[in-house]
C-alpha cells in the first residue's frame, strides 16, 4: 500500500495554532499516513521581518509545536532545508523528500495566497510532477471562485493534482498579525502553550518578561517549553495535586504551585547534558548518580528553578528533594513527593490506598510512597538511593514515637 505523505512548508514565524489545526484537518480529509513540517531557511518568495528568529529558533519552536499534536508516529518535523544552503526552493525540497520515499504519494500543503501563485514559483512543473497540491480555504473570502479557477488552471497547464480544503472551523489568525498581537502582549491564546514558553524564554517578538517574577500562566508555559508534550498532563496533575494537598495542610498553595510546575524541567536531558548542569552549579554526586541519569533531573531542575526562575530557597529544596525523598523533610518536600508519585495519572497498584491516607496522614503516605518505590526498585533488579532508605527509617521512627 502507497504511504501518502503530506509536506507542510513555511517560515513558521512563528507556528500557530491554525497551522496545527489545518495540518490535522488536511491529514483527515486527504487520508495522509504521515505529515512533515518543512520550515524554510530562506524563503524565496518573500523577507522575513526584521528581527525574525533565526531558522534555529523557529525550527526549535515548530518542533514544539508539532510534538504538542502528540502524534509523534504520524506527524513530525523535517530540517533539510535548514540543512542546505541558499533559498529554500520548494521543488528542490521535494526531489529531496521523494529521494527520502521514493514510493510514497507525496501533498504539498499551503495557505490560499500561495496557492493562487504557486505558477509563478520557481520549477512549478517539477513542484507539480512530483507531489499534489493541496490548499486551505479558512475563512468565507478564501472560498471563493479564485481558488476553484486557480485549481483548473494548474490541472490544464500542469497537469497538477489538486485539492482545495474548506477549513471553516479552523484557527484563522495569520503570523503576521500574531507578531503585532504578541508586540502588544496579546494573542497568547493562538500559540500552543510550550511555543508561547520558548517565546518568553527567549525574548522573541517583542515579548519581554522578567523570568523571576513569571505569573503562573507564563510559568507554566516556559515549563512546557522545556519538556516533551507527553509529560504535560503529569506536570498539570502534580500542579494540582500539590495544591489540594497544601490547602489540606496547611502549607503554601503558590509555592506548592510553581514547585509543581517546575520540578520536571530537566527531565529530558541526556547524561552529558545534566552532568555539565551539575557541573555548572557545583552539584556532588554519589556512585549512584553518577551511573542513573533518573536521579538527575531533581537536582539539575531546582537548581535552574532558582537561578533562572528564582524560586525560593523551600522551593528550590521541595523540587531537589522530590525524586528520592530523605530523612527530616519539610512539610513542603513532602507535599511534592507525594504528589509527584500519585497524581490523578498515575496508575499502579495500591495507588488509590496512596491517594486516601496523603489526606488522612501525610507522614504515613510519604512513608508508603518511599516503601512502594523501594520495592519496585528491588522487583526491577535495581539499586535503591540511600536517601530513600533514610527517608523511610526516619519516616518509620517518627510513627513510632507516636505509638502510645
Amino acid at each position: 500500500m502507497v504511504m501518502k505523505l503530506g509536506i507542510y512548508g513555511g517560515t513558521f514565524n512563528p507556528p500557530h495554532l491554525g497551522h496545527l489545526t489545518s495540518a490535522q484537518a488536511a491529514m483527515d480529509v486527504l487520508g495522509l499516513d504521515r505529515l512533515q513540517f518543512v520550515p524554510a531557511a530562506l524563503p524565496p518568495h518573500k523577507q522575513l521581518p526584521p528581527g525574525s528568529p533565526g531558522p534555529q529558533e523557529r525550527l526549535a519552536m515548530v518542533e514544539l509545536a508539532a510534538d504538542s499534536l502528540l502524534l509523534p508516529q504520524k506527524i513530525g518535523v523535517n530540517a533539510l532545508e535548514l540543512s542546505r544552503p541558499g533559498k529554500s526552493y520548494t521543488a528542490d525540497t521535494l526531489e529531496q523528500i521523494h529521494g527520502q520515499y521514493p514510493d510514497a504519494e507525496l501533498w504539498l500543503m499551503m495557505g490560499t495566497d500561495m496557492f493562487l501563485t504557486l505558477q509563478n514559483w520557481w520549477e512549478p512543473e517539477r513542484i507539480t510532477r512530483l507531489a499534489g497540491v493541496c490548499t486551505f480555504a479558512r475563512t468565507q473570502s478564501d472560498s471563493g471562485e479564485a481558488l476553484n479557477i486557480q485549481a483548473e488552471y494548474l490541472q490544464k497547464t500542469f497537469r497538477a493534482k489538486t485539492c482545495v480544503l474548506q477549513l471553516p472551523h479552523i484557527v484563522d489568525v495569520s503570523s503576521t498579525q500574531l507578531r503585532q498581537m504578541l508586540e502588544r502582549g496579546e494573542g497568547q491564546e493562538y500559540l500552543p502553550p510550550a511555543v508561547y514558553g520558548y517565546i518568553i524564554r527567549h525574548g522573541l517578538y517583542g515579548v519581554h518578561f522578567d523570568l523571576k517574577q513569571l505569573p503562573d500562566r507564563e510559568l507554566r508555559a516556559c515549563a512546557y517549553s522545556m519538556i516533551r508534550a507527553k509529560r504535560i498532563a503529569h506536570i498539570k496533575g502534580t500542579e494540582e495535586e500539590a495544591v489540594r494537598l497544601a490547602r489540606r495542610w496547611g502549607a503554601d498553595e503558590e509555592k506548592a504551585r510553581r514547585a509543581g510546575i517546575l520540578h520536571d524541567i530537566t527531565k529530558y536531558l541526556e547524561m552529558d547534558e545534566q552532568l555539565q548542569l551539575c557541573h555548572k552549579y557545583g552539584i556532588v554526586l554519589d556512585d549512584l548518580e553518577q551511573r542513573a541519569v533518573k536521579l538527575l533531573h531533581s537536582k539539575t531542575g531546582a537548581c535552574v528553578a532558582r537561578d533562572v526562575y528564582g524560586v525560593s530557597d523551600d522551593i528550590y529544596h521541595a523540587i531537589f528533594w522530590h525524586t528520592t525523598g530523605k530523612a527530616d523533610m519539610t512539610l513542603l518536600e513532602k507535599i511534592l513527593y507525594i504528589a509527584d508519585y500519585m497524581e490523578p495519572n498515575r496508575d499502579f497498584p495500591g495507588v488509590e490506598k496512596l491517594r486516601k491516607l496523603a489526606y488522612e496522614d501525610l507522614d504515613q503516605a510519604v512513608l508508603l510512597g518511599c516503601e512502594m518505590s523501594i520495592q519496585e526498585m528491588k522487583d526491577r533488579g535495581l539499586p535503591v538511593h540511600g536517601n530513600t532508605l533514610q527517608a523511610r527509617d526516619w519516616l518509620r521512627s517518627k510513627s513510632n514515637r507516636k505509638e502510645p
